[in-house]
């Protein structure tokens, strides 16, 4: 049985919502696997992702010349490769404290989650072993084309 290698969160412009380059909206999805040691990919988590809207708030009506001065491109244009790698890590866990809990017990149940998925699919890893593996960022081509970053753009690692 292939042990598992890594962690990989996979981003794409959510098709729901893709209203183009020069949208004030974008949502995408992020899907969270674990790759094993001979390349299959196993799924974690499908329900992540995010929304982002641009908006423009100005004090007074300005004339028609003035607004197109002050509004801004689309959403898409203030968005960096590096930023979307930091908040697909953020989004598919582990999750801010709520109701009383510590930031150790959310880690702890975040990594004891992902090791019961892949448990539950046959493969046995534990908790600790999961959290310690790289996990990195995959954008799409359409994520990269849409941020100026290209097919070629290098995803990080956390």
């Amino acid at each position: 049985m292939a042990a598992v290698a890594r962690l990989l969160t996979f981003v794409d412009i959510a098709d729901h919502d893709d209203d183009g380059p020069d949208a004030r909206r974008m949502s995408v999805s992020a899907r969270h696997e674990a790759v094993l040691a001979d390349g299959r990919r196993v799924l974690l988590l499908e329900d992540r992702g995010w929304s982002e809207e641009l908006g423009v708030f100005l004090d007074d009506e300005p004339s028609e010349e003035a607004r197109r001065v002050v509004e801004p491109s689309g959403i898409w244009a203030y968005e960096t490769v590096e930023e979307m790698e930091r908040t697909a890590r953020n989004v598919v866990g582990p999750d801010e404290p709520f109701d009383g809990r510590t930031q150790a017990d959310m880690d702890a149940s975040h990594w004891d989650s992902l090791a019961r998925v892949l448990r539950q699919q046959g493969f046995e890893v534990q908790a600790a072993e999961l959290r310690g593996l790289p996990h990195h960022v995959e954008l799409s081509d359409r994520v990269l084309a849409r941020i100026g970053g290209g097919p070629a753009t290098a995803s990080g690692e956390r």
